[in-house]
């Protein structure tokens, strides 16, 4: 009875509302409390609701109510059967408006609910459930534990689905899972690759077929769908999309363009790069044309947007930029490519012509950089993609390069010092272990190209003087710590281990160079305390091979310059460091059955024979610094005889034939052997009762025998 009277009032619209929250908080029965209830989500669905009385509705009927509503099976006489599942969306999309109540657990154990609606057919009837969903899955999305509850409770397959069955409001559906993807796209593609892929294929097949602007929205929408992980060339499905992508770029990149069209076809073109490097374009004259036309295209992007007088004002340029620098960095590589290359030699002069003129427009736009520009992600780019050109080509831009240095030393140091949020685009996920608020690394791009620089005299100096050693021992120090915290197991080769075998490669560079400064700068002795504690821990680690010996080379050669130091007085680090040195050194070779004779030659031993490009001409140098070292050392001689070296490179020699020995190891051999034979009457004795004299002159090794025949 007291409904009618509520029903025809045509005062205002808020009393009303007022008077059913008040039937609702006081309903004597279902029935009431549902007549109430009608003109309620009738408010909410008339956008009558503002923050206050929703937040009077919730009040008067919490998530209890909701919740019955979605159970309900059986609708009022006359009603459609989704009747009450309807209303309970209704009411819980009018909370979710509020973003406390939208990452509240009892709206987040409601996903499964929210996906079964997405997946259900919809008749013409129930396209309001479908919207409510929609509002809310976008709410909890925005919401700190979102992403995470959406992933974990299966909404990226549902969404998939709804978008692929192109149902009501399905453009929503592609709506959030860009927004899921841009938060945690590796969680994503852990979980539901099969429905993203398929995605990924209506897409591209849709991008190939468009012939008018909806072609350049799906450059925008694409970059979303393309994985850093799993690579999409491990998969047919995924082959098939990268060559639709490929044509309907080609297509698009080879027509006359406005910016606003070319811009996301270069952002589209990044990402297909930066996931798969250069194999998503296809080999033979069609493909080289359309990389060098991509490579083009972005260095005169790079060039038009960095040499302007106010670079970067426009909004998401910066995006585009970056892009270009990773179209940029997969220039540069191809160019150097020479086995199975794209390109040909005439391209490859042409891009790297076209190139040089880029990275000068880098380097310019680096050198206005004010201080408090720093933590802007867009800086880390360009310095990343400077020390990829840096890396490779030392002989362009030299000048340029060399007055940017002591920006680039302090830019790297105020990263490593500070933490810098700075983030490499694209951005890292939100929920990863990889935070964005962790430090980014611009060393790690820089050392390959300090380590060329270092062997030269000018950009060497200026290095010095911007500090650069002191804050390279810093970073091996850090990055040892990162190495030793990481699995002990093997693993492909990591950033951390690559940076620190590059950052020894600078510091080789500094010793040959400049011992002096060795001599003087306290950094040198912190860094051979590292290195007579590191090298005993990662000998043992065979997969670690190649920085043992970058370590066990350095520390020998630093040694020999640093010989008065107290850490190398006979103390138990240094003993340690040499025996390890020693058993590096000693167990390179090893005898193996000669092909072509009945005998044995000598030959690189099985543990070293995967690393021993990388680190034979480390190999040499190591026993050349042993050599030098011996004479500094009077403890070394016991050393080498606890290893029993002398032995086993005694048979070694003896059972091999003098033929497999080249020359450049038989002169490494003797060095080592004359210092010991000098410095140690019994490393002597151990020489000559392993039949010394018979073997030195069957080598050839006359200073040996000269040194052997001495009293």
């Amino acid at each position: 009875s007291r409904f009618p009277a509520m029903a025809s009032d045509s005062g205002d619209g808020h009393a009303t509302l007022k008077r059913c929250l008040g039937v609702l908080r006081d309903a004597r029965n279902d029935s009431e409390q549902f007549a109430a209830l009608l003109l309620v989500t009738k408010a909410v669905r008339a956008g009558e609701v503002d923050a206050k009385t929703r937040r009077q509705i919730f009040d008067a009927i919490g998530f209890t109510f909701p919740t019955r509503l979605l159970l309900s099976r059986q609708p009022p006489a006359g009603c459609p059967p989704h009747t009450f599942r309807a209303l309970g969306l209704t009411l819980l999309a009018c909370f979710c408006t509020d973003p406390e109540l939208a990452g509240h657990s009892q709206i987040l154990n409601k996903i499964p609910t929210f996906n079964d609606v997405l997946l259900s057919p919809c008749d013409p009837d129930g396209t309001s459930m479908v919207d409510d969903v929609y509002q809310c899955l976008s709410a909890i999305l925005a919401t700190a534990r979102g992403a995470r509850a959406l992933v974990t409770k299966g909404t990226v397959s549902a969404l998939c689905q709804a978008y692929l069955n192109s149902g009501h409001s399905s453009d929503r559906a592609l709506t959030l899972l860009v927004g899921l993807l841009a938060i945690a796209e590796a969680k994503c593609w852990q979980r539901d690759a099969p429905q993203l892929l398929a995605v990924l294929s209506k897409l591209s097949g849709d991008f190939l077929k468009a012939e008018d602007m909806t072609k350049f929205e799906l450059c925008e929408v694409l970059p979303h769908f393309i994985p850093l992980s799993p690579p999409l060339t491990e998969s047919s499905q995924g082959c098939e999309c990268l060559s639709r992508l490929y044509k309907g770029l080609a297509e698009v990149l080879g027509s006359k363009l406005s910016q606003s069209q070319r811009d996301p076809a270069l952002k589209l073109a990044g990402s297909l790069v930066q996931a798969c490097g250069a194999e998503w374009i296809p080999a033979g004259s069609t493909g080289s044309k359309f990389l060098a036309l991509l490579v083009n295209l972005a260095c005169v992007e790079v060039r038009l947007s960095l040499e302007e007088p106010d670079p970067l004002e426009v909004e998401g340029k910066k995006e585009v930029v970056t892009a270009c620098y990773v179209l940029m960095e997969m220039g540069i590589q191809e160019c150097l490519k020479e086995e199975n290359p794209l390109l040909e030699n005439v391209q490859k002069m042409q891009l790297m012509r076209i190139m040089e003129e880029a990275f000068g427009a880098v380097v310019f736009y680096l050198r206005q950089v004010k201080q408090e520009e720093l933590q802007d992600p867009f800086i880390f780019a360009s310095v990343r993609v400077l020390g990829a050109w840096m890396a490779e080509e030392t002989s362009s831009l030299k000048q340029e390069i060399c007055e940017l240095l002591p920006f680039l030393v302090d830019y790297a140091r105020k990263l490593f010092k500070e933490g810098s949020p700075a983030v490499s685009p694209p951005q890292a996920e939100l929920d990863s272990t990889q935070g964005s608020a962790l430090p980014q690394d611009a060393l790690r791009f820089l050392l390959p190209g300090f380590c060329h620089l270092t062997a030269e005299d000018r950009p060497r100096d200026i290095l010095i003087s911007a500090g650069a050693p002191a804050l390279l021992c810093e970073y091996f120090l850090q990055q040892w710590e990162v190495l030793t915290s990481e699995s002990t197991a093997p693993e492909p080769l990591t950033s951390t281990e690559m940076s620190l075998q590059t950052t020894c490669g600078v510091f080789l560079n500094l010793v040959v160079t400049a011992p002096d400064l060795v001599r003087r700068d306290k950094t040198f002795s912190s860094l051979m305390d590292v290195l007579l504690k590191s090298l005993p821990l990662l000998l043992p680690q065979k997969h670690h091979l190649v920085l043992a010996a970058n370590i066990a080379t350095l520390g020998l050669m630093m040694a020999r310059i640093l010989s008065g130091s107290a850490a190398l007085q006979g103390t138990r680090s240094a003993k340690e460091f040499f025996g390890a040195a020693i058993r590096f050194l000693s167990q390179a070779h090893t005898a193996q059955a000669d092909p072509s004779s009945d005998g044995l030659a000598l030959a690189v031993s099985p543990a070293y024979l995967s690393a021993w490009n990388d680190i034979s001409e480390l190999w040499f140098l190591g026993m050349q610094a042993l050599a030098g070292c011996i004479p500094l050392f009077p403890w070394l001689p016991h050393a080498a005889l606890q290893a029993h070296w002398l032995e086993g490179l005694s048979q070694l020699l003896s059972r091999v034939s003098p033929a497999s020995v080249d020359l450049e190891l038989v002169t490494a051999f003797q060095a080592v052997l004359v210092e010991l034979a000098r410095a140690s009457e019994q490393c002597r004795d151990v020489i000559l009762s392993h039949h010394g004299t018979e073997w030195a002159n069957l080598y050839g090794m006359a200073a040996l025998e000269q040194c052997l025949a001495e009293q």
